[in-house]
């Protein structure tokens, strides 16, 4: 059995009376995106920061290629991050911020303008970082993440900042990266993007996994949105099928785990008029309000 490139075993981390990180365990495949999400506190930045051997566990280990991040043999050439809050000094110019990583870690100055193109910001790179976009200091950070030409990404919401066309040539960078062979951890809020760029999805809540999946699976089924003359008692004759139901809107239930047709005739036997009823494909926003909203009520069937 092969290795796998990401892998967190039992891993746990408190401050004080809090748990950030509770017994969580999952793995990364070669060749794939997959997305680390979780509401915000869920413990994927501490999580990310264990991995990377910025933060000690409590219990448990987080290990990249079998091994801890302190124990890879020039590291830079195997895992490249991009973690939310990394500084550039303001008066250094985007190349020479990467000329001085380059020369700490070994690697050679054509490599620096190798990266630059590759993030799109050879029109930039000579301008000093303090007057950059946070766009642009997206790109940069993405250009050192690339620097040591890594097999393995792992980028903690690099979509932030980023304009349309910013987290569109994020998207496309991400998955010719993995189709390479590459692998990519990468955490994000934004998951209409997520859908169309990862094919793998982790979900944690309150420091523990939720599911491990694929995007594919966890979105298959239906969803039913319905709009009735009475949301709560409709939602009542509903409880006992065992859908799940979430309140949508001021007089309308999104449902999964029932028939359109089931709905409808629910709403007819309890004599309730019915504004809309619609049936479509789970979006990646809809499971995942489903698995981590607190009060998103699934019926005991």
């Amino acid at each position: 059995m092969s290795t796998p490139m990401i892998s967190v075993r039992g891993l746990t981390k408190r401050y004080g009376s809090t748990t950030a990180v509770d017994d969580l365990s999952f793995t990364v495949r070669e060749g794939a995106v997959t997305a680390f999400l979780g509401p915000n506190g869920a413990g994927k930045t501490t999580t990310i920061r264990m991995l990377l051997g910025l933060a000690p566990p409590d219990a448990g280990e987080a290990l990249v290629l079998g091994k801890p991040y302190q124990g890879l043999q020039r590291p830079v050439s195997v895992v490249g991050t991009l973690i939310d809050g990394a500084g550039f000094h303001p008066g250094r110019t985007a190349r020479n911020h990467l000329r001085v990583l380059a020369s700490m870690t070994g690697i050679s100055e054509r490599r620096v303008d190798e990266v630059i193109r590759a993030v799109d910001l050879a029109g930039a790179a000579d301008r000093k970082v303090g007057g950059f976009s946070l766009g642009m200091r997206r790109r940069l950070g993405l250009a050192c993440a690339l620097l040591g030409d890594p097999r393995i990404l792992i980028l903690d919401e690099p979509a932030n900042g980023l304009d349309p066309a910013g987290i569109r040539w994020l998207r496309e960078s991400l998955k010719s990266f993995a189709a390479d062979g590459g692998t990519v951890l990468v955490s994000s809020h934004v998951l209409a993007e997520v859908a169309h760029t990862a094919d793998d999805v982790v979900v944690i809540n309150k420091g523990a996994l939720v599911t491990q999946t694929t995007v594919e699976d966890l979105t298959a089924g239906q969803a039913v949105t319905v709009k009735v003359s009475d949301r709560d008692r409709l939602r009542r004759a509903l409880a006992p099928t065992g859908a799940a139901i979430r309140v949508d809107g001021r007089d309308g239930l999104s449902l999964t785990g029932i028939t359109a047709r089931a709905v409808g005739e629910a709403a007819a036997r309890e004599g309730l008029v019915v504004y809309e009823l619609t049936s479509r494909g789970q979006s990646l926003e809809d499971v995942f309000m489903q698995l981590t909203t607190e009060g998103a009520e699934h019926a005991a069937s």
